[in-house]
């Protein structure tokens, strides 16, 4: 279940950092931007060797992703996601709820990355037990030789569009916020 509704659990976060006390500085705002961007950036990365079967709720996984940021670390989209939880914290000024932040993150990511290291394990077997082996699960690694695959960039941008949209409405938000709150 949380793995089938794991896009709608930033919701409440979100609502926490909307009326959560908190100062946001331009100093503050652009580095959340910063840490937003380079987040997204690298989770485009990841869609882009992925394709979108990355971004399917189902157990159907046809082909094992080990090129592009996937061999760098198993888990690069949420690896990106955590920096632009991060940027979201930073730029809402409400600093405090970082560790928070951290916590929850690893909570949800902990079952969600069990549940899909089974459904792989389960599809590719021996093959995805060596990827697991070679590649760390966070932490970012050099590959032992270069995994050569293809990049959908075109494939990357249209299935991210609908989350460019989400932080433009965020971004938006947490504006009205600073200057209906916090008018310094």
């Amino acid at each position: 279940m949380l793995f089938r509704n794991r896009s709608w659990l930033p919701v409440p976060f979100v609502a926490v950092l909307l009326l959560a006390p908190g100062h946001s500085t331009l100093a503050g705002s652009l580095i959340g931007i910063g840490l937003l961007a380079l987040g997204e950036g690298w989770r485009l990365w990841a869609v882009a060797a992925a394709g979108t079967v990355t971004r399917r709720r189902s157990r159907r996984v046809q082909t094992l992703i080990s090129h592009g940021p996937f061999a760098l670390h198993r888990n690069p989209l949420y690896a990106g996601n955590f920096v632009i939880w991060l940027g979201v914290v930073t730029g809402s000024g409400a600093l405090w709820f970082l560790p928070v932040a951290a916590v929850l993150f690893a909570l949800e990511y902990y079952f969600i990355i069990r549940y899909e290291e089974g459904v792989l394990e389960s599809f590719f077997g021996a093959e995805y037990l060596a990827y697991k082996a070679r590649t760390p699960r966070w932490l970012i690694r050099g590959a032992a030789s270069p995994v050569r695959g293809e990049l959908h960039w075109g494939e990357a941008w249209k299935s991210e569009r609908s989350t460019f949209l989400q932080y433009a409405a965020l971004v938006a938000v947490f504006v009205a916020k600073h200057v209906w709150l916090d008018p310094r």
